[in-house]
């Protein structure tokens, strides 16, 4: 089969197309014949080699981006608990650390608890947009100690984070304050935040504008740090998304009485009912899919370089 990986660690250009084998189904595992995948920062991290210490050993060169995948059922091994069948649509998060590899390939074999149905009338490409991102917005939110009626802000509203971020804190019955850019102030809107501030240095003041006594707790998806601290009340929490392989988070300084929730989206790796329950909120229309481009596999080192030029609003997608 093709596959889009790294020989040798460094820019974009360092991504090659190369022959791997066919990965075998094992007992409790599912075949997915990958049809899109989405382009994530973490990606960029592994193509770097930040996330070398942390592969799995049983991994061999080329080394796979890619934490999103949406395609069909291939294969499902012995022994596997299932309600897919082969030919379903599916999607998955995938965790390019460990012994299946990246997303960036025709075909990947995955822990069956990764995979869960597509969401209905969407496209290959834009239930690839969801997984991870949408996970990981998921993951934010749980470690959080909110009830309904609660203010919540959000950083980063913009983007693939935080947008999702913004949509399951009003399905949860949260009040949502999140910032944007002028030329976002409409796409955030539409994802349901209740009040807009601007996003940059002071962002912790204009938020105290919106909630005088503080915000319950923060999902920091543009890693503002101790910028966003003082709009957190007393006893609340921030929420700070990272990557394995980063250097670590934004700093925070002095917390106060602040407590820092750290969000890391493997931990969520087998969470299905969590994945499924994205799927459902796509289709009762409490999450939006944002496909800002596709690629074909081959162009990799092009949605790469893109990727980190800045910008993106939605995901870049590489179809297979």
């Amino acid at each position: 089969m093709k596959a889009v990986g790294v020989f040798n660690y460094g820019a974009p250009e360092a991504l090659e197309v190369a022959e791997v084998p066919l990965p075998e189904t094992g007992p409790g595992q599912i075949r997915i014949r990958v049809r899109a995948a989405a382009v994530n920062p973490s990606d960029v991290l592994l193509r770097m080699g930040f996330t070398d210490a942390w592969l799995s050993e049983s991994l061999k060169r080329p080394y796979r981006p890619g934490m999103d995948a949406a395609g069909v059922v291939d294969e499902i091994g012995p022994e596997t608990v299932t309600d897919l069948q082969i030919g379903d649509r599916v999607m998955a998060m995938v965790v390019p650390i460990d012994a299946s590899g990246g997303a960036y390939a025709q075909y990947i074999v995955l822990d069956a608890r990764q995979v869960v149905r597509a969401p209905a009338d969407t496209t290959h490409a834009e239930a690839a947009t969801l997984p991870m991102n949408g996970l990981t917005a998921r993951r934010a939110l749980d470690v959080l100690n909110l009830a309904p009626g609660d203010w919540v802000a959000v950083t980063g509203a913009a983007g693939a984070v935080g947008g999702y971020a913004v949509q399951l804190a009003k399905a949860d019955g949260l009040h949502v304050v999140a910032d944007a850019a002028p030329a976002d102030e409409e796409l955030v809107r539409s994802l349901g935040a209740d009040r807009i501030v601007a996003r940059g240095p002071g962002i912790a003041d204009r938020i105290r504008e919106v909630v005088p006594e503080g915000v319950a707790a923060l999902v920091d998806a543009a890693v503002m740090g101790a910028q966003a601290l003082p709009a957190i009340r007393a006893g609340g929490e921030i929420a700070v998304v990272r990557s394995e392989g980063e250097a670590g988070i934004a700093p925070l300084g002095d917390l106060g009485d602040v407590t820092v929730r750290e969000v890391f989206v493997p931990d969520y790796r087998f969470a299905s009912d969590k994945l499924d329950a994205l799927r459902e909120g796509v289709e009762k229309g409490q999450v939006s899919l944002r496909v800002a481009d596709e690629f074909p596999a081959e162009r990799a080192p092009e949605a790469h370089r893109r990727l980190e030029a800045g910008g993106v609003r939605g995901r870049l997608v590489l179809t297979f």
